[in-house]
């Protein structure tokens, strides 16, 4: 497996991994898959701020998942903390693809400077997300209670969050991201 940054023709392949996690998880609360149109935008939008979108790419080509740190918020006090998201390949999920993605979207946020990673992960339930990130040195940050409603049923997310760099312990030393928002 290599670890490396998404170009445009892996979007068709990101969007059909994210597709089938959005019609048979909880990990998302999304409901229609988007498009390929709409999946490249939003790579677009990540690779815009100078964030990492990386994919995982097996021995043959083919897509294994993929991972990106996107903005948290909008306002500029914002500005160093990012949310993670990472999703896998059904037919390889539980080989390590997901934690070796978030360890290197972990890597590149923290070679920008940036001090905060926030995961929101779809379903209280979801052990494989939440322990992947607890490997990673995610600490438990709150849980917000039937905030989703998906297949049928009420869906909670879990709040977990990662230092990065010297995190809250010294004054950032980078000048974080370009953010554009009201207050």
């Amino acid at each position: 497996m290599r670890i490396r940054p998404a170009t445009e023709e892996d979007v068709a392949a990101v969007a059909a991994v994210y597709g089938h996690h959005v019609l048979h998880g909880l990990g998302t609360f999304e409901e229609e898959p988007p498009s390929v149109e709409d999946m490249a935008g939003r790579m677009r939008a990540v690779l815009g701020r100078g964030l990492p979108w990386l994919v995982a790419e097996g021995e043959d080509g083919q897509v294994l998942g993929y991972a990106y740190a996107g903005p948290f918020r909008p306002r500029a006090a914002y500005r160093y903390a990012v949310e993670d998201s990472v999703y896998v390949a059904p037919q390889a999920m539980g080989q390590g693809v997901g934690k070796a993605l978030v360890a290197e979207v972990i890597a590149r946020c923290e070679a920008l400077g940036l001090r905060q990673m926030i995961a929101v992960i779809g379903d209280s339930g979801n052990a494989g997300s939440i322990g992947l990130h607890r490997s990673l040195g995610f600490e438990h940050a709150g849980v917000g209670r039937s905030l989703g409603y998906k297949h049928g049923r009420w869906v909670d997310i879990v709040w977990m969050q990662r230092a990065l760099n010297a995190g809250d312990t010294a004054e950032p030393d980078a000048p974080g991201m370009a953010l554009t928002g009201g207050g």
